[in-house]
């Protein structure tokens, strides 16, 4: 992934619509909906819909497949990983394999004390 398009694919999802959308289709995958049922999910007016839908299918998040009278909307996971791969690429000095143990979010890379410890500590004077 380049920065051009890690970069379209951010101002895609700039807009809360967009993520709801997308999450939703994520959540959704891989079967996908179509875009009536998008629309009744997230309260959407269809008109308003369609523009979102028309960004994130531009941005490359989602492809469309017309069915008959519908269109089925699916997100497009393999593009969100390359993201998440290419924000990550340099985690660790070029080990992202190193920054993440897989228990949690944090890793090497999270230096600052959690809350709950930092608390903790303060009990124990």
């Amino acid at each position: 992934m380049d920065k051009q398009l890690a970069t379209t694919i951010f101002e895609s999802l700039a807009s809360g619509v967009r993520l709801d959308v997308f999450r939703l289709l994520v959540k959704n995958a891989p079967s996908g909906l179509v875009a009536g049922e998008i629309a009744t999910l997230l309260a959407l007016p269809p008109t308003n819909l369609s523009f979102h839908l028309k960004a994130l299918t531009q941005s490359g998040l989602l492809s469309v497949v017309q069915e008959g009278r519908y269109q089925r909307y699916r997100a497009n996971l393999p593009i969100m990983q390359e993201l998440i791969a290419y924000l990550t690429a340099e985690c660790c000095t070029g080990h992202p394999e190193q920054c993440f143990d897989g228990d949690s979010a944090s890793g090497c890379c999270d230096t600052e004390p959690s809350i709950q410890s930092t608390q903790a500590d303060s009990y124990n004077l």
